[in-house]
C-alpha cells in the first residue's frame, strides 16, 4: 500500500477522498486549516486517484483520529487498516500514550476494524452525526492505550 504524509498542499487531494467516503465531506479549505494546526498529521493512501485519507492530531499525550475515509471502491481492501497502522505508529512515536476516534454506531465493518486494531469502546455521543434528512446517528467513543497495542 502507498501511503504519503500530506502537507496542507494535499489539501485539494485529500477532501476528494473524503467527499467519496462522506455525506458532508469536508472541504480542501477545511483540511488545509486542520493541517496547518500543531500536531495534525496526515496520510493519503494511494495516488491519482487517492483511494483513503485519515486526518489526526496529538496532544498532551493523546492522539485523535479526526477523520478516516476510505473511497468505496477501495472498501475491504486493506486501505483503511493501512492508514490507522501508520498513524497509530506515529502517534507513539510523537509520544501519545492513548488514541481515541468516534464512529458512527452503524458502521460495521469500521467498528470491527477499530476493534481489531485494540480499540475498546469508551462512551457514547448521541445525535453526534447529522445526516441531513435521515436525521442524526449516534457515534461510538473508542479508545486505545497505545502502551499495550
Amino acid at each position: 500500500m502507498n501511503l504519503v504524509w500530506t502537507t496542507p498542499a494535499d489539501a485539494p487531494a485529500m477532501a476528494e477522498v473524503h467527499a467519496q467516503a462522506f455525506p458532508g465531506a469536508w472541504d480542501a479549505e477545511a483540511f488545509c486549516d486542520l493541517m496547518e494546526a500543531a500536531g495534525v498529521f496526515g496520510l493519503l493512501a494511494g495516488t491519482a486517484p487517492a483511494q483513503g485519507v485519515i486526518l489526526c492530531r496529538v496532544a498532551a499525550g493523546e492522539m485523535e483520529v479526526l477523520t478516516v475515509g476510505v473511497a468505496p471502491a477501495a472498501r475491504q481492501q486493506g486501505v483503511g487498516k493501512a492508514l490507522m497502522t501508520a498513524a497509530l505508529g506515529a502517534a507513539r512515536q510523537a509520544g501519545a500514550e492513548a488514541a481515541f476516534l468516534e464512529v458512527a454506531v452503524d458502521n460495521a465493518a469500521a467498528v470491527a476494524l477499530y476493534a481489531r486494531l485494540g480499540f475498546r469502546r469508551a462512551g457514547l455521543r448521541r445525535g453526534y452525526y447529522d445526516r441531513g434528512e435521515e436525521g442524526r446517528a449516534d457515534a461510538l467513543v473508542m479508545r486505545l492505550d497505545l502502551s499495550d497495542a
